[in-house]
């Protein structure tokens, strides 16, 4: 079997160190050509294409521009009201966060891909594609990062005091600090550019190891993730006979919402690139199909803001005022602007569960945070 399809390829990728054809701008083409099976010419009309933003292009266009807005409207509502000064909703800005980034960052892989892809140097393409990477592994994080402190709120007392905050930022920094190294691996190095046959085929310049090892991980770790709600979920049972009306109670089923989205969501995307790992681009058709399920999957970092609004009448209210404050909505009375700035006054019933709870002795109704 010839493994390089031609020998311009295989001098193209025998040139150079590894480093060096970082800025080779014959790279691409060559990965490209031969990890989706391409024949020259119809690497030359993608190259030459003059087509424009598909429809479905435009349309995750608009969807991105709606996460965007969506998510740093979470995040003004998380940092006016110090209400929502709490490690969970720190957890949750910091999810909010990961998702600002991935719409972000799959806005400029829409805008540079198609024919613009060919005009970038490896170095570049290791930057767009890291980034999507990199806004990803921060959301798995994030939701493990939410996990945890759930489980320690349920089992503990006052973990997150005034002298153990800084337990939160520690992990939020762990969060993004494992978060980069997974998306930079790529581009210190573990990626295929000098080993065709260990290309993917739906990221060309990718290991198909690297991509089994992230996949592995983020299933990992997801699946962690449903083991300790299912263990929550066990001691909210046990703990109090009105468990299933109690604010904890809401809160796990708000996680727990978030969790199932996530997974409902990115779960084809975590097929496809599985099945990248062991098929070709003719063995496996749905490849082809890669794109559009990443864009499926970007649905997810939408959806959760929606989540938080239809869950959280604190959250509702909060966010009516931020945007209130933006002068996109007119504000009753004589004086939106003061209505504004006054502070949120909840009628949840989370509001009130610590006075109501105070001296009971089951831990899990010691410490109450807003329900989300």
């Amino acid at each position: 079997m010839n493994i390089c399809p031609s020998a311009v390829v295989c001098q193209a990728v025998a040139t150079g160190t590894m480093y060096a054809d970082y800025y080779n701008m014959s790279v691409i083409p060559t990965h490209y050509r031969y990890a989706k099976n391409l024949t020259q010419k119809m690497l030359e009309d993608r190259m030459n294409s003059k087509a424009g933003l598909s429809s479905l292009n435009a349309v995750f266009l608009a969807v991105c521009c709606i996460i965007i807005l969506e998510n740093v409207l979470v995040l003004a509502a998380v940092f006016r009201n110090k209400k929502f000064h709490t490690a969970m909703f720190f957890f949750i800005g910091n999810l909010a966060f990961s998702d600002l980034l991935a719409g972000s960052a799959y806005i400029a892989n829409i805008l540079l891909s198609g024919p613009r892809t060919f005009k970038l140097a490896p170095v570049e393409w290791f930057v767009r594609e890291g980034t999507a990477f990199i806004a990803l592994a921060a959301s798995v994080f994030s939701l493990l990062a939410i996990a945890i402190e759930r489980y320690v709120a349920i089992t503990k007392v006052k973990v997150y005091g005034s002298s153990k905050s800084c337990r939160m930022f520690l992990l939020i920094g762990a969060c993004w600090a494992t978060s980069v190294l997974l998306g930079g691996l790529p581009i210190m190095g573990w990626n295929c550019m000098g080993d065709l046959p260990a290309c993917s085929a739906v990221l060309p310049l990718y290991s198909k190891r690297y991509i089994f090892f992230v996949v592995t991980i983020f299933s990992g770790i997801l699946l962690s993730i449903v083991v300790l709600y299912v263990r929550i979920y066990l001691i909210v049972r046990s703990s109090h006979q009105e468990a299933a009306s109690s604010p904890a109670y809401a809160l796990l089923k708000t996680v727990t919402i978030v969790l199932g989205v996530f997974i409902a969501c990115w779960l084809p995307a975590f097929i496809v690139l599985l099945l990248d790992t062991f098929c070709s681009m003719n063995s496996c058709p749905v490849l082809r199909r890669a794109s559009a399920i990443f864009g499926f999957a970007t649905l997810n970092s939408a959806l959760n803001p929606v989540i938080y609004t239809l869950r959280s009448k604190d959250m509702r209210r909060e966010f009516l005022r931020v945007l209130c404050c933006w002068g996109l909505l007119r504000g009753r009375g004589r004086h939106p602007a003061d209505r504004c700035a006054v502070p949120l006054k909840s009628s949840s019933s989370m509001e009130h569960c610590t006075d109501r709870h105070e001296h009971q002795a089951t831990p899990i109704m010691q410490e109450c945070t807003t329900c989300v």
